[in-house]
């Protein structure tokens, strides 16, 4: 879903506007580079017991940033993504607001919406098609963004000393986990990039910043 709209929703900045990239830091509080961050992760239980606490996470909003380099093109917006049990709200944006981007989906239905322009279809990967002509695991990203593999798909994992998962192939694409911290004793990542061997197509989300809700029942802010 990210990776079918950034190239065409957002402009590369200037030379001016990556100048003022600190002061706006300094003003804009949805940049989670400039708030506090989280305790580094301790070690970890075993993985059974990880995974099973990652699955029972699906009420939760992350902010931070995201790079989506594909076919020699490179865009870096603005990210804030809610996700409350499977339905989601995903908001791209770029300096000073340039190429808002809000998408809404949950499963059988996404919508995206930038400016004048109304997008619908049945699932992120459809809507991928549309857009770029070829088939990506979007759909994925719900679990891989969480450290999380996706269910019912096999992967290879790699643990550090810690025991903390850093590091997974699945599905033709490696997930690469790192800084992570802790949230109320559930280890998140700060970084995540996500590439496909094959071709230069990469995700880089970074500058990660977690909020973790109880209520489940709340709707959409």
């Amino acid at each position: 879903m990210i990776l079918s709209l950034v190239s065409s929703s957002l402009r590369p900045i200037g030379a001016r506007a990556a100048l003022r990239i600190t002061q706006l830091c300094l003003i804009t509080a949805a940049l989670p580079a400039c708030s506090n961050l989280a305790p580094p992760a301790n070690e970890s239980s075993i993985w059974t017991q990880q995974s099973q606490q990652l699955a029972k996470l699906t009420n939760w909003q992350l902010r931070g940033r995201v790079n989506v380099r594909y076919d020699n093109e490179s865009q870096t917006p603005r990210i804030q993504w809610q996700h409350k049990n499977r339905a989601y709200q995903v908001r791209l944006w770029g300096t000073f607001n340039a190429g808002n981007t809000l998408i809404r989906g949950e499963p059988g239905s996404v919508t995206l919406d930038q400016g004048n322009e109304h997008l619908t279809a049945s699932s992120p990967e459809e809507l991928v098609l549309q857009q770029l002509g070829y088939n990506l695991p979007i759909s994925f990203l719900e679990f891989w963004i969480k450290g999380l593999p996706a269910p019912d798909s096999q992967a290879k994992l790699v643990f550090n000393d810690l025991n903390q998962l850093t590091e997974f192939k699945q599905a033709g694409w490696v997930v690469v986990l790192s800084d992570l911290r802790d949230y109320d004793g559930l280890a998140l990542p700060r970084r995540v990039d996500v590439r496909r061997s094959e071709d230069e197509t990469r995700l880089r989300f970074f500058g990660l910043s977690w909020t973790l809700q109880e209520d489940r029942e709340r709707p959409f802010d």
